[in-house]
């Protein structure tokens, strides 16, 4: 089954198509584009290898066989993690207004999986109507009711909060108490704290806990070992983090970084 790898975005001649696809493999590295966004939703299909995307927002991880869903006109940079094989599904700015309004990660269903790839099989020319037009409709009512994945690093905007936390994000092994992550932001435990929940949605912990999930997914999906990561992380051991990471993502690193579970 042939994949028509031809442009990203909807050239003025197909602008009544609701979804185009094409796949691509990328190097490990940044992407070519830098900060850039699209008039149309995009979802980033990871099928080998692992993403993050910067936003404004925060920070999306995928690792294999999970999507990041972006919605129209969301500034954003593609990190390439290790190698990728990936599959990109653009949506037309005028049929992405009822799907998803967040940027986030989804698990690409066995269902859609195969959806996608049906429709990719189609040469650009077939994909309005027809056959391939009935699975598009099909793919944008899947994206409605796909859970996310807890694989968003949501970032402050406050520029005190800001500087603190890219450090985190920098050096996820050291993490300052409490106190002492308010009195670097000149502010008392309690503005901290409830401006820190307030810019994010989590509180000082969880968010530090999340940062070194997200560490942990990128070190991992490079390769590192669990004992290197858990070292690296500043975890008891690998026991203690192994424990985290199920607690968080409901399987042990190993098992997420396997075969998808449908």
């Amino acid at each position: 089954m042939s994949i028509h790898p031809e442009l990203s975005e909807f050239p003025d001649h197909e602008v009544r198509a609701k979804i185009i696809g094409y796949a691509n493999s990328q190097s490990a590295g940044r992407g070519h584009n830098g900060w850039h966004s699209h008039d149309s939703a995009q979802l980033f299909h990871v099928v080998k290898g692992s993403i993050a995307i910067d936003t404004e927002v925060g920070t999306f991880f995928a690792p294999p066989e999970r999507a990041v869903w972006l919605p129209p006109r969301i500034a954003h940079e593609t990190r390439y993690l290790t190698d990728t094989e990936i599959r990109f599904v653009y949506v037309n700015y005028d049929h992405a207004q009822d799907l998803p309004k967040t940027a986030q990660v989804i698990q690409v269903t066995t269902l859609l999986r195969a959806l996608i790839l049906e429709f990719m099989s189609y040469p650009r020319a077939e994909t309005i109507d027809g056959p391939a037009g009935r699975i598009a409709d099909v793919i944008l009512d899947q994206l409605k009711m796909l859970p996310a994945a807890p694989l968003q690093l949501p970032m402050p905007q406050d520029p005190k909060l800001r500087d603190l936390c890219d450090g985190l994000v920098r050096c996820p092994a050291h993490v300052p108490a409490l106190a002492d992550a308010a009195a670097r932001s000149a502010m008392s435990v309690r503005s901290f704290e409830r401006r820190i929940k307030a810019e994010t949605g989590m509180n000082y912990r969880t968010w530090c806990r999340q940062v070194k999930l997200f560490r942990a997914l990128e070190l991992l999906a490079a390769g590192r070992s669990v004992s290197d990561v858990s070292h690296k992380l500043g975890y008891e051991g690998p026991s203690a983090f192994v424990a985290t990471f199920r607690k968080a993502f409901g399987v042990t690193p190993g098992r997420y970084f396997g075969s998808p579970e449908d």
